[in-house]
Parts: structure tokens; sequence; C-alpha cells
């Protein structure tokens, strides 16, 4: 069996070896045996059910939650020379009654179906009456009531268990915490099945967290780094969403909105483009992404904080998924952290959820705040334990500087009591700072003891000092959503001087405008870095690819990959028997395209 997969990975899929537990997972469900794997994106989670299905008898049914992610996985098959189809609300009636006659036939080596159709009581009548190779139920962390993308469809899947018992099941996720590991083997009937746990290392992504200050600007920064290359941009709002893309469009970027207000005809349009056409830029809520199996992505950047760490590497796991050089970047501030509370308290949830969910926002305001490696703090909340930092975050390249700031804590939980714990930020500093303003004076807080004794700092300095007092859980935001800030038990030794709080620097106003003329002028051109003497036979190479996949109709990637080209790129192969050394060409795609490459390559 081992020479059997090996040799399908080789001739359809075009690699040479498997990574990680790929071979051992293959092995296990080829044999009938269930499986729960957690692999990274882009750690190549598909084949460990599509080349079962392509050695075992029958026909593979997998569960996926997304028609997007269903056609494009049938589309890479097929590209590949594999019988594949999908099942879902895309088709019309005649096209759905012609897959379900390939099924009972036995055309089809695999069927992607959604968890809503699978459980219905005539799909899976026609289940009994074909052969099932195996069940793959993609994005198993759906299945989680404390997950990022619960489904409540996915918590009924145990029916596949009860009523095909001889048949093997493979779950299949690249977002789970040991809780909501344990909630899948439980909701899924996964006891007996081998658990296969992948490292959650992307170390071709670099994490970077930056103060939020003018964010737009910030964006607009980032992004010069990141000229003609694909990317997403999330934001937590669909007002922001649309005033976002719209403002990138002015400043000369193609970037698009996604977001669940648009219409479904949009929505689908926007994705559509997003996949097929090379550099653009889609602006989104959370509502997009999870199934987007685009390799191409070279960053992804957050504008706000999002929910979650599974949320935030979910997210992140989007960029770079042909392990080339990518960027994870997010802007952050207090003002997301009292948005996301409230969110949480004013929530319907009961109070056992809003507890988890809690936990799961100081988790990722620990890690946004963190002075440390960023990849260490990420892969110990999974549950791993680095041998050294990473070297590509922004923590490792540019350690920053941390300072005793016992007397700035002191200074700022005193204003918080003195003023009655019923204001916000900009109102405390304003008294810090002395600023006779108009609700300074109606609420004579100009006479405090703590009125101006924080004149040293200015208003983004001490916005910085109260946004890491909150993550330090010396200042809480309040439950009502007044966006006010309140002592809590910790804040009594603080202000004892029992306890030391040491705080990351915050530049002052000449440090910043130094540091951003020294971002501006560093501004690179690509992050794959192609150079001078490369541009023009790589450009060759991607307008190849490009006509092929116009022609076919179908996303450039498609064809080959950015991490297929690349190598071609620096081997230069001079024939077919050359070019079929190179990973990601398979036989079938040796066949269809190797002569129109070949081409390109010979000419330079």
């Amino acid at each position: 069996m081992a020479d059997s997969s090996l040799q399908i990975l080789n001739s359809v899929f075009g690699y040479a070896g498997f990574r990680g537990d790929q071979q051992a997972i293959i092995e296990r469900v080829s044999s009938g045996s269930d499986a729960l794997v957690l692999m990274p994106t882009g750690g190549g989670k598909s084949l460990c059910y599509q080349i079962p299905a392509l050695i075992r008898p029958g026909t593979a049914i997998v569960v996926s939650p997304l028609i997007a992610l269903m056609q494009d996985q049938v589309e890479a098959l097929h590209q590949l020379g594999v019988e594949a189809a999908f099942l879902n609300s895309s088709l019309d009636v005649g096209a759905q009654r012609e897959v379900e006659q390939r099924l009972r036939a036995g055309d089809l080596k695999l069927l992607y179906v959604a968890p809503e159709r699978l459980l219905t009581g005539r799909f899976l009548d026609l289940l009994e009456q074909v052969e099932v190779s195996l069940f793959a139920i993609d994005e198993a962390h759906c299945v989680s009531q404390w997950g990022h993308d619960f489904r409540p469809e996915y918590r009924q899947l145990t029916i596949l268990h009860e009523r095909f018992s001889q048949v093997p099941r493979i779950a299949l996720t690249a977002t789970a915490d040991e809780p909501t590991r344990r909630e899948i083997i439980e909701r899924l009937g996964l006891e007996s099945a081998r658990s296969f746990v992948a490292s959650f290392d992307r170390p071709n992504i670099r994490y970077s967290v930056v103060e939020k200050d003018n964010p737009r600007r910030q964006l607009k920064d980032f992004l010069a780094r990141h000229r003609d290359e694909a990317g997403i941009v999330y934001c937590l709002s669909r007002n922001k969403v649309d005033a976002t893309a719209a403002a990138l469009v002015d400043d000369g970027f193609l970037a698009l909105p996604y977001h669940a207000g648009m219409s479904a005809e949009s929505r689908a349009a926007n994705q559509q483009r997003f996949l097929r056409e090379d550099a653009i830029i889609m602006v989104a809520t959370i509502a997009f992404g999870m199934g987007i199996d685009k390799p191409d992505v070279r960053f992804v950047a957050h504008l706000d904080l999002p929910k979650s760490l599974e949320g935030y590497y979910q997210e992140t796991g989007r960029a770079g998924r042909d392990g080339l050089t990518s960027e994870a970047w997010m802007t952050y501030g207090l003002a997301d952290v009292v948005t996301l509370s409230q969110f949480i308290s004013k929530s319907d949830a009961g109070e056992e959820r809003k507890r988890v969910e809690r936990n799961k926002l100081n988790a990722l305001i620990g890690f946004a705040e963190s002075t440390g490696c960023r990849r260490r703090q990420l892969l110990s909340y999974f549950g791993e334990s680095p041998a050294g930092d990473c070297g590509n975050c922004d923590n490792c390249m540019d350690p920053p500087q941390t300072w005793d700031a016992t007397q700035a804590a002191q200074k700022a939980l005193s204003c918080v009591y003195r003023t009655g714990q019923r204001f916000g930020v900009k109102h405390l500093i304003d008294v810090l700072r002395g600023i006779d303003g108009e609700k300074v004076a109606k609420f004579d807080h100009d006479r405090l003891s703590t009125f101006g004794i924080g004149a040293e700092f200015d208003d983004r300095q001490w916005s910085a000092i109260f946004r890491q007092l909150v993550a330090m859980g010396l200042l809480a935001p309040d439950d009502e959503g007044y966006g006010t800030l309140r002592l809590v038990d910790a804040s009594r030794a603080v202000l004892r001087g029992e306890t030391e709080v040491r705080m990351r620097h915050v530049a002052d106003k000449l440090e910043r405008k130094a540091k951003t003329k020294s971002v501006r002028s560093e501004r690179k051109t690509q992050t794959l870095e192609i150079a001078p003497h490369e541009s023009r036979l790589w450009e060759s190479l991607r307008n190849t690819r490009a006509r092929l996949a116009k022609d076919q109709g179908v996303p450039a990637y498609r064809i080959f990959t950015d991490a297929t080209l690349l190598q071609m790129l620096r081997e230069h192969p001079q024939s077919l028997s050359e070019l079929a050394t190179i990973s990601g060409v398979g036989e079938m795609k040796l066949a269809r395209y190797g002569e129109a490459f070949l081409g390109v390559l010979t000419a330079f």
C-alpha cells in the first residue's frame, strides 16, 4: 500500500515525497480505520483523504461546509484527471440528477456535499445503494460550540458511524485547541480513531502587530510592500469593509469588498475575481475565507482585533499556502478590546460561554501585547513548546524595549479611582495631562490630585499605557458598553507599590516620525523577491499560465502554483523529463501544459 500511495502522489499530484504524518494517515484510512487529523493550513490535509479515495474501491464522500470550497477542490481534481463532483445549491435540478447518476454508476472517486444535504433521508438512502470508500469530514472544528465557525449540522454527523459503521472516517481541521479536539472526538464518535497532530507552525509566515495610529495610513504603508500581490484585509464591521475597499481603490490598489450585507450575487462575483485574477486585495469581514484554497495569498492584514487566537490563526493561515514567504500583519488598539468585551457582555450566551469567550479574548490580547517571540506564544496556545525563538516575527527581528512603568501605572489607576471609575480613556488622559477641557471643568476634575500629574507623556503614550493595563488585567472595561474603565482586585497591589509593572516602550512623537520615515524608505516591491535578471522569464511563465487559465476559465494557480513556477525559474528545465521533476507537475499536467512551458523555458 505504501508503494501504491507514493506512486499516486508522484504520478497524479506531482510530488516527490510525503510530508510529516501524511503517509501514516493515508495508510490508516486506506486500510479501513478512522483518523482525526490536525494539520495547519497548507500542510496537505486534502491529500490525506484524496489518495485513500483513489486507492479504495467506491466513492469517497467529502463533507464540506462551503460551496466555494467544494467547487475549488473539484476544479483542482479535474486538472489532475480525477473524476470528482459536488452536490450543492449552485447546481440546477438537471445537473444534480446527473451527478447522482454518476454516483450510482460508480463513475466518481470523490463527491463533495454539504452537511445539510448529507443528513437528508433521501441522500442517506442513496448512499445505501452505492459503494462508499470513506467519509472525509473537512473543517471538523465546526462541530465545536466553543469554536469560531460553529455549524450545528456538524453535530449530527454521528449518524455516519451509526448507519455506515464499516466505512472509515477521517475528520480534518487546521484549527483546534485541546478542548475543541476532545469535543470533535466526542461529538463525531471518533473514540477509536487515531489522532495525528502536526505542528501548527507556519514558518513561512511573518507575524507583526503594530499599535493603532491612523490605521488607514498604516495599512497603505504595509501594502506598499505588496504591490501586485494578492491578499486579504479583515475588518470588524461591514461599513469599515466598504470604506476601506473604496479608500484602497482611490490609492491605486485593486480592492474588492466582501461581507454578509452584500447580495449573494455580489459576494460570489467578488470571490470569483479574487480566486481567478492576480493581485486582488479582498477587504472582508470574517464571513470570507473558510475553505478558500488560493495558494498565492501573500499577506493577511487585520485592521481590527479578531475574536480569538483560533480565529486569528485560521485567518492568517490563508496566507502562504504554497509555502512561500508571506506576512500576517495586524493593527491593534484599546478600542478593539473594549468593543470585543462589550460584544461578549451583551451577547445572549450563557455565563459559561461568556467565560470561555473572555478567556479566549484575554489570550489574544496577551499575544498582541507580547514582547517575546510571537510564534512561540501562538504555538504554546495550541499546546506546542518550540525549542527557540522563530527569528521571523516583529518581536524577534526588532526586539521591543521595555521600561519600569510602575509609577505611570499608579498614576493611571489613581486617576481612574478619583474620577469615580465612570469615564473613558480620552477623559482620563485629559485629566492626567492637565488639559482644561469643557468636560474636565464640568466635573471639577481640574481640582483632583491627579490633574496634570502625567504631563510627561503625550496622548498616544498614555493610550498605550491604559491599553497595556487592560491587557495585564489591571483595569477592566465596563460591561454596560459605555467605554469606561474600572479597577479590579489586582489594581490594589500596584497602587500600594507591592507589584512592579513593566511595559512595552511607546515612542514619543519625534521617535514615531523618524520610524515612519524609515519604514517608508525601506518598502519592498515583491515578497517573492525575483532578481532583476530573472524578471523577464518570470513574467513570461506567469503570462503563459494566465493565458492557459483564461482559455479554460480556471484560476491561474490551478495550472501551476507560484511555488511550481518559481522552481521552474530557478532550475530552468530544458526537456519534458526534466520538467517532470518539478514539484507539482504530475503526469496529467505534464501532458496538458508541458510543451507550452518548456517552450518558454528553452527560449531563455
